[in-house]
């Protein structure tokens, strides 16, 4: 739809010998002084103006924004494209499938199911590290990849070819958000003749990522993606900004990750959740392209929106450097300049709050063991972890297997012990509370008959891995000179690290073989494993047989070191209870020492050849070594050569048989793809909202429960739910896979949500896991066994929370499971953003105690009965502050509706984001 343009915005920019059609924002009043991504929202607005979704005074209300007022003005973001990975793309074009059917019984058109954005997928969290520190790993886990998705890819490529503007990254090609950096960004988009600033929406929180390159886009859950891609506008409230003003230049010896681990920790604790960071000032020129992706792409762990740096000379440099046409970069530069969109370090945009950052005070660190936001000084890493240790294991070596002490993965974060996110580390402290433990080392064969000790601390995943890293030359050629330096001096990894390499794009690969350094990673064992998420997903891979066998007897506290951005309990590997984020260069570092139980900076990290003792100090490269090898190893034509037909893939891939037709033909027998019960039974015009009557708790949970534990993830486990269901489909065990590869399969992932190994609902206390009570029999049992119980009584269910609900990653089906286990309500003291929204969007409605009030102050246990009135004031056309909430043992109080914008409320009385489209499409 053309727009209204009722503020004449409409011109031409000419580039070259080129001219676009462009909306200048300097037609409205007040567009100077709006920070650099406000900007950008205004212009979508200017140009997607329809009198009716957007209007003047929508746009108006934008250009006047008043910076220290809270979010209150809805508008309706229209971003430019879609991103999505494999994980969560298989269920959205499940989704869109199944839509084409039930358009079709409705009496529509299924074809007009079909994307009007442009939408890409990226295949990169199927691969698993199966194999590792040979030669052959990454051919032969391709090759697993293939037999475990085989179903999965032919949908896949069924759908690239029934769909317009649908394309699929084939696997073995990179990290989605690295893919999108280095090829699928535009900063500029250039389409029907238009141009206009790129925005992007993905089914991955880290799509954040992108921010690096001065494009808007944050991700959302994959049902709201699907949304976006049938034309929907996201409905957002205008944010607060917060401006982080960056000066100085980072000291030598600091990586890109010691700086977001910083930026992390600064911004967890000032609160930015829900709002959008900007950085600008005379310290963004110092910082490199790459390290701007990575602090975008930490985003979702400090809670912002977006975390965006404005375009300049740096992101120009980036866009020559990958590649891009010249045209698009002289579009991006002209476009930037006549917008006002260009980087001015002088420029001070009035701001909702700012902050400040030194670069030259950043400092080596770590994050761990189980938050992205506990950063450690890499100095104090030894006795922070003996601190942190006694909550993982009694002072005897052995775990406490009941205690509240033991994985307090979802419970209320603990007072006693010192945490970093809140408040200053006391070290001298931490260090003498944790003289006192002891522990007898295990002795193990390794698979290779190497003899050893394994103790609490020792380092069995050392892996380089993760968008966050990978796209960062300075990092991932500081690691390889370091694996450099440590072979000259003849040091080795320790025999019990599982050592995996797994770079964001090919182009690692490539600027490794010309700088010579691919021989000294293997020589360490850092072979090859895969272009994919890998290790930061969960998909690390099975450890050694006598290595998984001695931590489980012994029950070791043992640790993973990972160059990714999330380390929560349970997510990395089923055997590692500690998990430790790090820049690759430390990756490295920690294979060799095979520790936490170690200082990096002031205790050697072995013996080299010659006797002598080597620190870490010895073995670190220089700033100025690697940027002398990036000048000679990275240049432009591996970008345009390994992107050159990114979308045709390799022989695997073309080989693969792809169906046909414009509605997909389900296979009844298949465990990997199955229609979802989503519009079963659904009419043209919606039914009235509802009260919530006699509701019962099917999950009772504490502080900063995240994704990771509702939603399935991992591998299944052939004692649980989901594991039954396969073995009675006739599926060996051997061949279960992950939940992630089976998102397309409802069957299974409704069975494995809330199925987490360290999900601790406090109606069980002192078990872990997918466990609860059912009320109607007082039994304890699994939470999809009480729910099918519920469910065949017409019990509707709610879930109680505490803060936090639902940080962590951007999983659809962390509410679609929610959903289809029969919850109707979920009651916490705050939510993620993302996650509240998915809630909604599956027609569940999420609540909030009333403010300074908990679970535990009002009395609740747990074992009510609820009811629920107020809820059909929705079917009014408004949104009711709040509701009123009774039990049956007499508690009641008002919940707060968090419902927050009116976009949101219309979602809900449909029943859902998918019914509300659905509905508009048979409309039209």
């Amino acid at each position: 739809m053309a727009s209204l343009d009722t503020f004449g915005a409409k011109s031409q920019l000419r580039v070259n010998d080129a001219s676009y059609e462009i909306f200048k924002i300097t037609t409205v009043d007040g567009h100077e002084r709006l920070p650099y991504s406000l900007k950008i929202l205004l212009e979508n607005l200017l140009r997607t103006e329809d009198g009716a979704n957007i209007t003047a005074d929508h746009i108006r209300a934008l250009a006047g924004w008043d910076e220290s007022s809270d979010p209150s003005v809805e508008i309706q973001f229209t971003p430019a494209r879609v991103l999505m990975q494999d994980f969560t793309g298989v269920p959205c074009v499940v989704d869109l499938a199944t839509m084409r059917e039930a358009v079709k019984e409705l009496g529509g058109d299924a074809t007009k199911v079909n994307p009007l954005a442009p939408a890409e997928l990226v295949i990169d969290h199927s691969v698993i590290a199966d194999l590792f520190g040979r030669e052959d790993a990454f051919a032969r886990n391709v090759e697993l990849e293939y037999q475990r998705n085989r179903e999965r890819y032919q949908f896949l490529r069924w759908g690239q070819t029934a769909f317009n503007e649908f394309k699929v990254v084939p696997p073995g090609t990179g990290i989605v958000h690295q893919v999108n950096i280095e090829y699928l960004a535009r900063t500029i988009m250039e389409r029907n003749g238009q141009a206009y600033p790129d925005t992007v929406v993905g089914t991955d929180s880290h799509t954040t990522m992108v921010n690096g390159l001065g494009v808007v886009g944050w991700g959302v859950g994959g049902i709201e993606a699907e949304a976006a891609m049938l034309g929907q506008p996201v409905s957002m409230l205008i944010p607060r900004v917060v401006g982080f003003k960056l000066s100085g230049e980072m000291p030598a010896g600091t990586t890109a990750t010691d700086l977001v681990l910083t930026i992390t920790e600064q911004l967890r604790k000032h609160g930015v959740v829900g709002k959008f960071v900007e950085f600008y000032g005379p310290g963004v020129s110092a910082v490199p392209l790459a390290n701007r992706a990575t602090i975008g792409n930490m985003s979702p762990e400090y809670g912002s929106t977006i975390a965006i740096f404005p375009i300049d000379e740096e992101t120009i440099n980036y866009l020559e450097l990958t590649g891009r046409d010249a045209q698009q970069v002289a579009l991006v530069e002209a476009y930037a300049k006549e917008q006002g969109l260009w980087h001015d370090p002088e420029r001070e945009p009035a701001y909702s709050e700012r902050l400040e950052l030194d670069l030259a005070t950043i400092e080596p660190s770590l994050a761990g063991p189980k938050r992205p936001q506990d950063r450690v000084p890499l100095g104090s890493a030894k006795p922070i972890f003996r601190s942190v240790l006694t909550d993982y294991v009694q002072a005897t070596g052995a775990a406490d297997e009941a205690s509240e002490e033991s994985f307090p993965a979802s419970d209320p974060p603990a007072n006693d012990h010192d945490d970093p996110a809140d408040q200053p580390r006391d070290y001298e402290s931490a260090a003498r509370g944790a003289n006192g433990r002891s522990s007898k080392p295990v002795k193990v064969v390794g698979d290779d008959g190497t003899e050893f000790e394994l103790d609490h601390g020792a380092v069995v995943i050392a892996a380089i891995t993760s968008c966050t890293n990978t796209s960062n030359p300075q990092v991932m050629i500081g690691a390889a000179l370091l694996a450099r330096n440590a072979v000259d001096k003849g040091l080795n990894r320790k025999p019990w690290v599982k050592t995996t390499l797994a770079p964001g794009s090919k182009v690692v690969m490539d600027y490794y073989e010309r700088a010579g350094l691919t021989p000294y990673l293997e020589k360490l064992g850092f072979h090859l494993v895969g272009y994919g998420c890998t290790t930061c997903i969960g998909n690390s891979g099975p450890l050694p047989e006598t290595i998984s066998a001695a931590v489980a007897e012994h029950d070791l506290s043992v640790v993973s070191v990972l160059s990714g951005n999330r380390n929560f309990e349970g997510r990395i590997n089923p055997d590692v209870k500690m998990n430790y984020l790090a820049s690759p260069p430390l990756v490295v570092a920690y294979a060799l020492a095979g520790t936490m139980d170690i200082d990096l900076v002031n205790e050697p990290i072995g013996v080299g050849a010659d006797g002598e003792q080597v620190f870490l100090r010895d073995i670190w490269p220089s700033a100025v070594e690697i940027e002398e090898v990036i000048g000679r190893a990275i240049a432009s034509e591996m970008f345009t050569r390994d992107y050159a037909d990114v979308f045709t893939g390799d022989e695997a891939w073309q080989s693969l048989p792809t169906p046909s037709g414009d509605t997909f033909a389900w296979d009844a027998s298949s465990t990997y793809v199955r229609k979802p019960p989503y519009f079963e039974g659904m009419a043209r015009d919606p039914q009235p909202v509802t009260d919530i009557h006699g509701a019962r708790v099917l999950a009772k949970l504490g502080d900063s429960v995240t994704t990771d534990h509702i939603s399935p993830a991992g591998a299944i486990k052939a004692d649980s739910p989901a594991g039954k269901y396969l073995a009675s489909h006739g599926v060996e065990r051997h061949e279960f896979n992950s939940y992630g590869s089976r998102r397309g399969n409802h069957e299974v992932m409704i069975r494995g949500t809330f199925a987490n190994i360290r999900l601790r609902n406090q109606l069980v206390p002192g078990v872990e896991g997918g466990v609860t009570v059912n009320h109607l029999t007082g039994d304890q049992t699994t939470i999809y066994e009480a729910s099918e119980a519920y469910v065949a009584a017409g019990v509707p269910l709610v879930v109680l929370a505490g803060k936090e609900y639902g940080s962590g990653s951007s999983r659809d089906w962390a509410a679609k499971g929610t959903m289809l286990l029969g919850v109707r309500a979920v009651i916490a003291e705050s939510y993620e953003r993302i996650h509240r929204s998915n809630l909604i969007g599956m027609g569940v409605l999420p609540l909030q105690y009333p403010a300074g009030q908990t679970a535990e102050s009002l009395g609740l246990t747990g074992t009510e009965t609820f009811e629920f009135a107020g809820v059909e004031a929705l079917n009014d056309g408004s949104t009711p502050r709040t509701v009123s909430v009774t039990t049956d043992t007499g508690v009641s109080f008002d919940a707060v509706v968090r419902i927050d914008t009116p976009g949101e409320a219309d979602y809900y009385r449909h029943g859902g984001i998918l019914q509300f489209v659905l509905r508009k499409m048979l409309e039209s």
